[in-house]
């Protein structure tokens, strides 16, 4: 049985194929490119499966933001943390975690126990604590997010709460003479912080971390002071999609 997976995010939409219960094929496009080059409208968003090189599905499953407000043809719609979820399930095959899932432009931290999701919070309304916010300081800094996600050493306090006003802060650093590797890592440690009052409601030994943020490896050295495991899975950034597939595969 092939089952095709789409999570339609803010900035990129992933899309996953499974066959037999195993990734065939994945591809990460950016939003405004899935819909005009891959999209048509007949009433209906009607996907264009032969232009994304993908044939026969038996099932089609979507989530993301796009769910709610932009209608698939031949999709079956699921809510964001049950693809989340179940993404973990097939990617770590846990069944007792805590979810933390820093996307573009939100955040979600989920308690799964006994493989039942038992208490979640969202943050959909600051980009101050999340990806966005990393991707326009590492623009500010002039370096890219793979190499500022190395630092985590020396961070000095950055007080802004909103992420327009933090980039004239960093600037103001900047000219204060402030190293480059010192406001990576404090840039870095500000996101943590907060990510810490949605995380301190959820206890737990085991973290999955998922979405872009999941390879920042500052990030994974300052949540190991809060989890005694971070569970890293092979494609935290498709796991909305491959959640889709894996509960097509199951329960549709």
């Amino acid at each position: 049985m092939r089952v095709l997976g789409i999570d339609l995010g803010s900035r990129e939409v992933k899309i996953v194929l499974m066959e037999d219960n195993k990734i065939i094929h994945s591809m990460k496009v950016s939003t405004m490119s899935f819909y005009r080059n891959y999209c048509s409208f007949d009433g209906k968003i009607i996907v264009n499966l032969e232009k994304l090189n993908i044939k026969q599905i038996d099932r089609a499953v979507s989530t993301g933001y796009g769910k709610n407000n932009i209608d698939l043809a031949l999709f079956t719609p699921i809510n964001e943390i049950k693809a989340h979820v179940y993404g973990g399930f097939y990617q770590t095959t846990l069944k007792d975690f805590i979810l933390l899932d820093v996307g573009g432009q939100d955040v979600k931290v989920v308690k799964v126990e006994k493989g039942i999701t038992t208490d979640l919070e969202l943050n959909e309304k600051c980009a101050a604590s999340c990806g966005r916010y990393l991707e326009n300081m590492a623009n500010v800094l002039e370096v890219s997010l793979d190499d500022m996600s190395l630092h985590y050493e020396n961070p000095i306090e950055l007080n802004s709460t909103c992420a327009v006003f933090s980039e004239s802060e960093l600037i103001g650093k900047i000219a204060e003479g402030v190293s480059i590797e010192s406001l990576c890592s404090s840039v870095n440690y500000s996101l943590y912080k907060r990510l810490q009052p949605m995380l301190s409601k959820f206890k737990g030994k085991k973290l999955v971390l998922t979405g872009g943020v999941a390879n920042n490896l500052a990030i994974k050295r300052y949540l190991n002071n809060d989890y005694e495991e971070i569970v890293s899975v092979k494609e935290p950034q498709l796991n909305g999609a491959i959640g889709c597939c894996y509960y097509g595969s199951k329960f549709l």
